[in-house]
């Protein structure tokens, strides 16, 4: 998700806020696999590294959502 519905000041405040930290996150996770960092994720019990490849893929899939 990267823009916010066009009646977005009509939702309540507390919906507006999770689709600004999903926004906010969304765009900070990219940024940093931009800048050639890993993504370290919670994946099935345990925690895992994902390369900034990785994590450009499976932004561009809109799986990062998890």
């Amino acid at each position: 998700m990267s823009k916010p519905p066009p009646e977005v000041l009509q939702l309540p405040i507390w919906k507006r806020a999770e689709i600004a930290f999903k926004v906010a996150v969304a765009r900070a996770i990219e940024e940093h696999a931009r800048l050639g960092f890993p993504i370290y994720i919670w994946r099935d019990g345990r925690v895992v590294e994902l390369s900034p490849e990785e994590v450009l893929s499976e932004a561009g899939q809109g799986s990062h959502n998890r």
